[in-house]
C-alpha cells in the first residue's frame, strides 16, 4: 500500500491532525497531484498556523499548481511562523523562495 493509501486510511478512521495533513500533502505533492497537496496542506496550516514546514510545502504546491499570488502569501505567513517560532533555517529558506517569486513576477510584467 501506498504512504498516501495508508495516511488517507487513517483519516478515514476518525484521526485528524497538522503531522496526518502535512504527510498526506507530501505524499500527494511527491506524485504530482498538487491539487491535492494543497487541500491537505491548507488543512494542515488550518490546525497549527505555527507549522512553518507545512507552509513552505504549501508554497511549493501552490507554485506547482501555477498559482503563484498564493504561494507568495504562503510563504510570507510561513515566515511570520517561522519567525514567531524562532526557526529561523525555515524562514530564509522561505525568504529565498518568495524573493524567487517576486522576482519573476517581476519579469513577468
Amino acid at each position: 500500500m501506498d504512504p498516501a493509501a495508508r495516511f488517507e486510511q487513517l483519516l478515514a478512521s476518525g484521526k485528524d491532525g497538522a503531522l496526518l495533513r502535512f504527510g498526506l500533502g507530501t505524499q500527494y505533492l511527491k506524485a504530482g497531484d498538487a491539487a491535492r497537496a494543497i487541500e491537505h496542506l491548507r488543512r494542515a496550516v488550518e490546525l497549527d498556523p505555527q507549522y512553518s514546514a507545512a507552509w513552505k510545502l504549501l508554497g511549493k504546491a501552490l507554485e506547482q499548481a501555477a498559482q503563484p499570488q498564493a504561494a507568495a502569501q504562503a510563504y510570507r505567513s510561513g515566515i511570520a511562523a517561522a519567525e514567531r517560532r524562532g526557526d529561523k533555517q525555515a524562514a530564509r529558506e522561505m525568504g529565498v523562495f518568495l524573493r524567487r517569486l517576486e522576482k519573476a513576477a517581476g519579469e513577468g510584467r
